[in-house]
């Protein structure tokens, strides 16, 4: 039969102590530090106390829980909470991401959790930035099937398994913007031409989708200008940031190869 020893057995015991005091001693309440400014004067930091125990595991949860039930001014943007629509998008913890995806306890840092809108976009109010631009590129590129020359199926347009698999790690992309908002190229030119990560991704989806006639015409647009794609110096931000687990580098870089064939 197996036996410890006294010494083992005297250190067994102090680590459950240990364990036990610490479990005891961890405290539940957290200070939620959030960037406020109502679109007139400086902006300012205000802090919001919580009790984890009263609130969901979520960031998003304790937005929603001050904006409920201390402070209705308090302005963001969320909706689905399931970490589709991309509407929840901040800087969490110094990093982007989405608040309905990203834990109070994965945020916190010394009792504290601090919470600003995405990096070098306009604020409208609180949270909030101001998307246009970013809206806009993406319209630029015209994101949707084009079949000229093609006659319409019936029925659907047929892919082959290996077709329709360079579309993964493309289409799952929810333009939440937290990849474009943490490049310094699109920080620095996004108002000079450059599309950013997140623009420069879906236009490489639809690029390689195999029912689209457009692709030459799609590249030609993107290569008439040097700062449209260009400017990605492969600082990778992008890819680091993303919620989804997206690749928003390599699509670019793919995509830079393919605008040399054309060019």
């Amino acid at each position: 039969m197996f036996r410890l020893t006294p010494s083992a057995r005297l250190l067994l015991g102090r680590s459950q102590q240990a364990r036990t005091f610490s479990a005891a001693t961890k405290s539940n309440d957290v200070k939620i530090q959030v960037y406020r400014w109502s679109g007139e004067g400086k902006p300012y930091i205000q802090t919001y106390n919580i009790n984890k125990k009263e609130c969901g595991p979520m960031v998003l949860d304790a937005l929603i829980k001050i904006k409920n039930e201390q402070d209705s001014t308090l302005t963001f943007r969320r909706s689905c909470r399931e970490g589709i629509c991309g509407s929840c998008a901040m800087n969490i913890a110094g990093t982007n991401t989405l608040a309905c995806l990203k834990g109070i306890e994965e945020a916190e840092s010394n009792g504290v959790v601090k919470i600003y809108p995405l990096p070098h976009m306009p604020v409208i109010k609180d949270l909030v930035p101001d998307l246009s631009l970013f809206y806009d590129q993406h319209k630029s590129i015209e994101p949707w099937l084009k079949t000229d020359g093609v006659q319409i199926p019936e029925k659907e347009f047929i892919q082959s398994k290996e077709q329709r698999k360079e579309l993964d790690g493309l289409y799952e992309c929810i333009l939440c913007a937290c990849c474009s908002t943490s490049c310094p190229s699109y920080w620095w030119n996004a108002s000079e031409g450059y599309l950013g990560p997140a623009v420069l991704l879906q236009s490489y989806r639809w690029i390689v989708d195999s029912r689209d006639t457009s692709k030459v015409d799609r590249l030609k647009k993107l290569a008439d200008k040097e700062l449209k794609v260009y400017a990605c110096h492969t600082i990778m931000n992008c890819t680091n940031t993303c919620p989804k687990h997206l690749n928003p580098g390599l699509a670019i870089s793919k995509l830079k190869a393919l605008a040399n064939e054309v060019y």
